[in-house]
């Protein structure tokens, strides 16, 4: 059983379809970690709690977060959630991997969350190109002011080790393509 393959489900159902799993995630995006393994073994029948925990302390990015029994999605959410994070006061400067082809949108409007909460960023130039390239192979590098963004009365999160999130980035934060 490929441990890449259940953590994508994983994402899937934390993160965007819950209920379609029989799952009712709380306010926080918590649902019963037992009740998440059921809803993984309907496709991977040999899925056990403890290999559910090994994902996630062997996930790279810190994408989930097991509380109290519960597991939730740490990032990325389509739908409604209350995130706990904690600020990230320190970085100066973040980063954003985007196809070339949206470029001139984010020259106008800045980078929006589009259909998910938060806008994704990265402490990480080379995570935030393989993000990037998830969704097309010419990817421009943006690098996000961090302290414009607080300028701004925006606050910045850390969603994982090297994810950050805000509810949106101006195009003045944007200070250069790459």
């Amino acid at each position: 059983m490929s441990r890449v393959r259940v953590s994508k489900l994983m994402a899937y159902i934390l993160r965007h379809s819950p209920e379609e799993f029989g799952l009712k995630p709380d306010a926080e995006g918590f649902v019963p970690l037992g009740e998440l393994v059921k809803a993984l073994q309907t496709a991977y029948p040999g899925v056990t709690e403890g290999f559910v925990r090994e994902i996630v302390a062997r996930d790279p990015k810190g994408r989930y977060e097991i509380r109290d029994g519960r597991i939730r999605a740490r990032y990325g959410h389509s739908f409604a959630v209350s995130l706990d994070h904690e600020e990230d006061r320190e970085s100066r400067i973040l980063y954003h991997g985007t196809p070339r082809r949206n470029l001139e949108m984010i020259r106008r409007e800045g980078l929006r969350p589009m259909r998910r909460q938060f806008v994704h960023l990265s402490t990480s130039r080379e995570e935030a190109i393989e993000t990037g390239r998830r969704h097309g192979r010419d990817v421009v590098l943006l690098i996000i002011d961090a302290d414009c963004l607080r300028r701004k009365g925006l606050k910045v999160y850390k969603a994982g080790r090297n994810v950050r999130i805000v509810k949106r980035v101006p195009p003045d934060c944007i200070i250069l393509e790459a």
